[in-house]
């Protein structure tokens, strides 16, 4: 229950600060254009909050739908307005002008992503080195030389000094099918050349599953194989597994990491495993047999337990990750970039197939992210609000009508026309929006109850 409240929390605070950005763009570029605003709106429906400012008498609410924002201007089409007011009116307004407004929002979300991440990068954070975890055989991983304790140094001669910047040259090159040259180091200090052939990849693309897709796993502190909580009804409670209990062998197969015995359930849903255990001085045998859980389109298998104990991460592992002020500038203005390029290809890529449909997401999982980057620190949180506002910018550039990309269109066409589209088109335009709006929005509802159902 404290995590669905926390979540929730977080989820209105985020949306909040991006539409309020968004709408904001809108206002301030109408106003320094001599256009009159009537209303600032957060959210829809009945207001919470409301007041009057300025020379214009301009409102400004919150209501009580935190689910969008508007910036009602004065208009001709929208009612009555004074003759002395006139060439105050949004559509009195040369065709730039509009253009300008309307576009100032989504550039408004990509201007806070620069802020967000040159704030995140000088704030810094304590991040993990990228060190190799377990390597999965025969997979691209393997063929490639990658092994375990072995650091990723450089990615094609970039340095990648923490997983977060060793992340961000990988998933593009994923996504792209890209052959990449990875600079190793092991243990004992030495640098090899590997290289990750990326080209070899079939079928879609799920960069939640990255780690899998390449066949290694991050570094992960050791955890011993005790078991710490049992869900109640879960398959491991109704076979008689008690906390404390140490895990020996599954099917005669060594266990010496907690992990170990979770990746081997996991690829064995719905089939009965022997597990040999102690507990105290005695050692006794358990059958068990994992439930099949549906996670983000796939069956695994799950008995119900978690870890007795969180390893510890040693202070040789950890690097304290930050830029300086004038650095910082440059970086967050590219990562903006990289992030959108990334996402329109991404984008790009659900349409094509390559990318599977399952990666969208609505509220509920973005609710989620966000109360687990909030409880991550600043750093996180500045980073999910960076990363969501530039998937709000692009989307509302989308060429769909009743989004800013629609009418942005329209006065595409009006320019090569040189007269505005009539009255009928914008109305049908507005209603084939409404319903791919409410098709997308079905989807990543469906993609989010799924992901819940799943877990």
């Amino acid at each position: 229950m404290f995590d669905f409240i926390y979540f929730t929390l977080a989820f209105l605070v985020a949306i909040s600060i991006l539409i309020a950005i968004h709408e904001f763009g809108h206002f301030w570029v109408a106003k320094k254009l001599g256009v009159k605003v009537l209303r600032f709106s957060i959210g829809f429906g009945r207001p919470i909050w409301r007041t009057v400012r300025g020379e214009d008498r301009t409102e400004y609410v919150i209501s009580a739908l935190p689910l969008g924002g508007y910036v009602q201007m004065l208009d001709e089409k929208e009612g009555t307005v004074k003759d002395e007011e006139k060439h105050r009116a949004f559509n009195r307004q040369h065709i730039w002008k509009r253009f300008a407004i309307v576009a100032a929002g989504p550039a408004f979300n990509f201007l806070f992503a620069v802020a967000a991440f040159w704030l995140m990068f000088v704030i810094g954070a304590n991040a993990l080195k990228p060190v190799i975890g377990d390597v999965t055989e025969n997979s691209l991983a393997a063929k490639a030389g990658f092994q375990s304790e072995h650091e990723i140094v450089a990615i094609n001669d970039k340095p990648t000094p923490v997983w977060e910047v060793a992340m961000h040259q990988l998933l593009p090159a994923v996504v792209d099918r890209d052959s990449i040259n990875v600079t190793l180091r092991s243990p004992s200090g030495s640098d090899s050349e590997h290289k990750l052939a990326l080209d070899e990849i079939r079928g879609e693309l799920d960069p939640d599953n990255l780690f899998e897709l390449l066949g290694f796993e991050p570094w992960r502190p050791r955890v011993e194989p005790l078991v710490g909580q049992i869900l109640e009804g879960s398959p491991a409670e109704q076979a008689g597994l008690q906390r404390e209990d140490r895990i020996l062998e599954i099917d005669g197969r060594k266990i010496t990491q907690f992990t170990d015995m979770s990746e081997y359930v996991r690829q064995r849903s719905g089939e009965p495993l022997e597990f040999r255990i102690s507990r105290g001085d005695e050692s006794r045998t358990l059958t068990i047999t994992p439930r099949i859980v549906e996670q983000d389109g796939t069956e695994i298998g799950q008995i119900g337990i978690g870890p007795l104990e969180r390893g510890e991460i040693p202070e040789e592992m950890i690097v304290y990750y930050d830029h300086s002020i004038f650095e910082a500038i440059p970086k967050s203005v590219a990562q903006t970039g990289s992030m959108t390029v990334l996402t329109l290809k991404m984008l790009g890529k659900l349409f094509t197939g390559e990318v599977s449909i399952k990666n969208l997401s609505g509220p509920i999982n973005i609710a989620k992210h966000a109360g687990l980057s909030a409880s991550a620190g600043l750093n996180r949180f500045l980073n999910f609000l960076a990363i969501v506002s530039i998937s709000l910018g692009i989307l509302n550039l989308l060429p769909i009508p009743i989004l800013d990309g629609g009418h942005l269109m329209f006065y595409v066409v009006e320019m090569i026309k040189g007269s505005p589209v009539s009255a009928e088109t914008e109305m049908t335009g507005r209603m084939i929006g409404v319903f791919l709006l409410v098709m997308l929005m079905g989807l990543a509802f469906y993609n989010d109850i799924m992901r819940l159902v799943g877990n």
